[in-house]
């Protein structure tokens, strides 16, 4: 699957359905038909949006895990908690359900941004607060996690 790139502002109807943008349509044009799943984050108060088949990777992963581990059924069941599938409508609108929207705080206002293989769904200004959060030194970050994990440029 090609990589997502792009964050894209966008508006929630009273149904719960948004417009997928243009060009994350067309960046996920060879995998529209296969349909989406869509669940809560582990880290944040925000939606993930997996294209089926990257879906399908997740799970190949999480069905490793030993069942008779106590730890990791409650892993699962936490993980799953609200997966849904989803498919784009006819007007290439997504259905977001009511649960998932009260668990991300989406109102009307949303951000659909990339996770390289994935879509985050962020309520606007919850998105804004946790992006534009001056408390995080992004340089710092930065070098914590690329500069030190021994990547070059070539």
């Amino acid at each position: 699957m090609t990589n997502l790139t792009y964050t894209y502002e966008c508006k929630v109807d009273s149904k719960g359905r948004a417009l997928l943008p243009g060009g994350l349509k067309k960046e996920l044009t060879p995998v529209l038909n296969d349909g989406f799943v869509i669940k809560k984050s582990v880290f944040d108060k925000c939606l993930e949006l997996y294209p089926r088949a990257e879906w399908d990777k997740e799970m190949a992963g999480i069905n490793q895990l030993n069942r008779f581990v106590k730890k990791n059924v409650e892993f699962i069941r936490r993980f799953m908690a609200g997966v849904k599938p989803v498919n784009l409508d006819n007007s290439d609108r997504l259905l977001i359900p009511k649960d998932l929207m009260t668990f991300a705080g989406i109102t009307k206002d949303i951000v659909m941004t990339s996770q390289i293989n994935k879509i985050e769904i962020w309520d606007k200004a919850t998105y804004e607060n946790v992006v534009y959060d001056d408390s995080v030194d992004f340089g710092t970050l930065a070098e914590e996690v690329m500069g030190e994990s021994g990547k070059t440029d070539e």
